[in-house]
């Protein structure tokens, strides 16, 4: 791949270094010295470039590599060829992600559109009754609504508009094109470019005539701490409870959170999720792309729901779920190969009867 000048090398890194921030062990200290400078995948990389691998599927890819350094577990080590440093870890995946960060910690959030200093830019609009804590930056033709918070380190990105009366912690970064209302937001929140944070849920109730009447959105949205929300994805301000997203949960690009989800902490939630009105989410809970939840459901601490299900009823604690509409693992997958079963004999008996 040619030279990408968005995100050039690091100046480098010492791997003796490295390994001490990563708490890996360099199984040869001889290499201590080298210096990487970037990541890269393993088929492609070059000298100055750190890797990493999790199954022996590398192998033929690895013959050819020319990496500096390879992060693994101990029992991939041998796979490794002598020439290619190697550091060890029992999570290699979670170490390689720290040193991504190290190497490239611009690229940890989105970065500032415009080179201007801390402050309010030339362009932007603050409300005079905003107030804004130290080393606020505001890009331009952003918009501060009145009474607005913003507090010390945040960034406001370009054509971002801040409703009235929101509140923002300290060293969040909102990107280009978001827009809040109604929102409370706690520190370290990263909400991604175009997303829509605040906005009313969708209530309507049967009128006398033919059509619907709208029920007021009157709750608000509660972000915690160490949030990242996704480009494009949309959350709902309560009808009159509120909406939450709770700490250290990370949701991807053009997700629907409705009115009134509580969502717990440290949840994973990906993209094309659409999660319907009032749904209790618990702690440490992964929803798969595309999943569609219902309404007014429970799904408990840690279950885990796959890729394009429709979840329609509650989820225990822990389970496992897949499918439309969505049942524990092992009863999809039991219903998928049997499926996949009589779709075989049905070809086969066409087949013979074509003959």
């Amino acid at each position: 791949m040619e030279h990408n000048w968005f995100f050039p090398p690091h100046d480098g890194v010492r791997l003796g270094d490295l390994a001490a921030r990563l708490g890996a062990e360099l199984a040869d200290a001889a290499h201590a010295d080298r210096i990487v400078r970037s990541v890269s995948p393993v088929s492609r990389a070059k000298d100055g470039d750190l890797c990493y691998i999790l199954s022996r599927k590398f192998r033929a890819e690895l013959e050819t590599s020319e990496a500096t350094a390879i992060l693994c577990d101990r029992a991939l080590a041998p796979l490794i060829p002598s020439k290619i440093a190697v550091l060890l870890s029992t999570r290699p995946h979670t170490a390689f992600a720290r040193a991504g960060e190290i190497l490239y910690p611009a690229a940890m959030r989105p970065e500032a559109m415009t080179s201007s200093p801390a402050g309010v830019a030339q362009g932007a609009y603050v409300d005079p009754q905003a107030r804004l804590e130290n080393n606020v930056s505001i890009e331009p033709m952003a918009v501060i609504g009145r009474g607005a918070e913003i507090g010390e380190g945040s960034r406001i990105g370009p054509g971002a508009i801040v409703g009235a009366g929101v509140r923002i912690g300290r060293d969040c970064t909102i990107a280009a094109g978001v827009t809040i209302q109604c929102a409370l937001i706690g520190n370290n929140v990263i909400i991604h470019p175009g997303a829509r944070i605040g906005q009313d849920g969708f209530g309507y109730a049967p009128g006398l005539r033919p059509g619907m009447i709208k029920i007021v959105q009157i709750g608000r949205v509660i972000i915690q701490d160490h949030v990242e929300i996704g480009a494009n994805t949309t959350v709902d301000r309560g009808t009159m409870d509120d909406t939450v997203i709770g700490e250290g949960t990370k949701i991807d690009n053009q997700v629907q959170v409705g009115h009134n989800v509580r969502i717990g902490r440290h949840c994973g939630i990906v993209s094309g999720v659409g999660i319907a009105g009032s749904t209790r989410i618990g702690d440490g809970v992964m929803i798969g792309g595309a999943a569609g939840i219902n309404g007014h459901i429970t799904i408990g601490d840690g279950a885990q729901i796959a890729a394009m299900s429709g979840v329609v009823a509650d989820i225990p604690p822990g389970e496992k779920y897949g499918g439309i509409p969505a049942r524990p693992m092992r009863d999809f997958l039991r219903d998928m190969a049997e499926i996949a079963m009589r779709s075989s004999t049905r070809v086969q008996k066409k087949g013979g009867n074509d003959e």
